[in-house]
């Protein structure tokens, strides 16, 4: 028997077909309360999307560690044979909620682990490397990476003056223009925490670490003229290829891998370690094995479980801290901040934000929408006397405590002897890519540039790629001359 129709409070209502007029060809009454619930309801659907990241998808898995790193951290999710639940959201970095899954660009890796000792939140991105190195530069950076206010239109000029104008983020773009700028599915990817953060182990002893999350089913891409057809055939392209994929069984996996270094090795390091500009030498630093990472579970409702879903670097649990990454130390503020304004003042309390496998004994009260409170004999406030929480220093989080010089400055990072904003960008196109890569390299800038960059950006887009290597420069302003040549004739 079919159920019948209610309103939001379970009340039956008489029709789903007609509203309530005065006659056949009246005014439609104000006191059909059901009609103004659903219009009322229809009208608020959608939240704020997300300035950055706003396109993206998700599911649920589960980490399963294959290996000891119990030296490096205490934090229980990383011990040996333990389990955790976890969420995964995907996402574009500068395109809007419509904007096409084949779109070159940075794609975001946002993984939270449901553990019991409250929830951690690991947000990166499918490169181990970003644009630039310090938060006071990052929403000149996105707002240069969206649209121009007067027309509203992307502007491939705006992108490249901004880059130009900050050779630190001559690296990323690299990497964007190469082939992992367009990955063939979300599950052909790796993932990275991208920063350096800091593990402690049961000792008190303290790590800097970055993570990889190499993806089992092998790194594959798209080309550009692949990604451009994809993207008017199926904007969804990348979402659908998860949810279906998951659907059918073929659950994706990641192998999840640390670098780690000793603290007394940061300070004489090569690279500054936590420039987020820079990576960590494998060779330096060899990835050791962490355990496998499986996505098996499609969202039931994608509003609720992943529209709703708010990941931020604050959430770190014990055995695990920050570092003087000057970005993610920003974030840690940024990301929380936005989802009290994106979703609201309790969005911990939404299904996929909160904690499953810890028990919250918190003093936040009230707010809008808020759904679970304390029992009425448990004080509002600490420290008290009748038996409420109180912080506990052997049960909580290590505040992640490094030496620095408390002097109060407006500096870069402290500079290392093989730091420089051009050096590994270099590195990447010299010993890393191929010819065939190279060469999509090339083609991939020429094609982008082509794109609406004029003078006096141009002159500089040409001088910022002969810095990374000379010869990849000079094939880039040959081909973009001949290809404004052509244009012109």
């Amino acid at each position: 028997m079919t159920e019948p129709t209610t309103t939001n409070t379970g009340i039956p209502v008489q029709s789903d077909d007609e509203s309530l007029t005065a006659g056949a060809q009246g005014p439609i009454l104000l006191h059909d309360h059901y009609l103004i619930e659903k219009l009322a309801q229809f009208n608020r659907e959608r939240v704020p999307e997300r300035i950055v990241h706003a396109k993206g998808s998700g599911a649920y898995g589960e980490l399963v560690v294959t290996n000891d790193v119990s030296r490096y951290t205490k934090a229980k999710l990383f011990q040996p044979g333990a389990r955790t639940e976890s969420l995964a959201r995907f996402s574009t970095v500068a395109g809007e909620q419509g904007s096409p899954d084949t779109w070159r660009d940075p794609r975001g890796f946002a993984v939270k682990f449901y553990t019991e000792d409250g929830n951690y939140d690991l947000v990166g991105n499918n490169t181990p490397i970003f644009f630039i190195k310090d938060p006071i530069k990052f929403p000149d950076f996105i707002r240069s990476q969206k649209r121009l206010p007067g027309n509203g239109l992307r502007d491939h000029n705006m992108q490249w003056d901004f880059w130009t104008l900050r050779p630190e983020t001559a690296h990323q773009v690299t990497w964007l223009m190469g082939d992992r700028g367009i990955p063939k599915s979300y599950r052909h990817m790796n993932g990275y925490g991208s920063h350096t953060y800091q593990w402690i182990n049961a000792a008190g002893e303290r790590f800097w670490v970055k993570y990889h999350f190499k993806t089992d089913q092998g790194i594959e891409f798209l080309t550009q003229a692949e990604a451009d057809r994809i993207a008017g055939e199926d904007a969804d392209y990348h979402r659908k290829d998860l949810w279906e994929a998951i659907e059918r069984g073929d659950f994706p996996s990641w192998t999840v891998y640390v670098q780690v270094m000793p603290v007394a090795e940061a300070e004489g390091y090569r690279f500054n370690p936590f420039d987020l500009t820079k990576v960590w030498s494998h060779k330096d630093y060899p990835l050791i094995e962490v355990g496998k990472w499986t996505l098996n579970r499609n969202p039931r409702n994608y509003f609720v479980d992943i529209e709703q879903a708010a990941f931020e670097p604050s959430n770190v649990v014990p055995g695990i801290g920050f570092s003087p990454d000057k970005m993610l130390l920003g974030r840690v503020f940024a990301y929380a901040d936005a989802h009290r304004y994106r979703i609201g003042t309790n969005y911990a309390q939404l299904p996929p934000n909160q904690a499953r496998a810890a028990e919250v004994n918190s003093y936040s009260k009230e707010g809008a929408m808020r759904y679970y409170y304390n029992e009425p004999n448990v004080p509002v406030y600490a420290p008290n006397s009748f038996g409420g929480p109180h912080a506990d220093p052997e049960k909580s989080q290590d505040d992640g405590i490094w030496d620095f010089d408390p002097a109060i400055v407006r500096a870069g990072y402290l500079q290392h002897a093989e730091d420089g904003d051009f050096t590994q960008a270099g590195i990447l196109v010299r010993e890393v890519l191929d010819d065939a890569q190279r060469k999509r390299l090339v083609d991939n800038i020429v094609g982008h540039v082509l794109g609406g960059v004029r003078e006096p950006v141009l002159s500089r887009v040409f001088q910022y790629w002969k810095n990374v290597d000379a010869d990849l420069g000079k094939r880039v302003e040959e081909g973009v001359r001949a290809g404004l040549d052509g244009s012109q004739s």
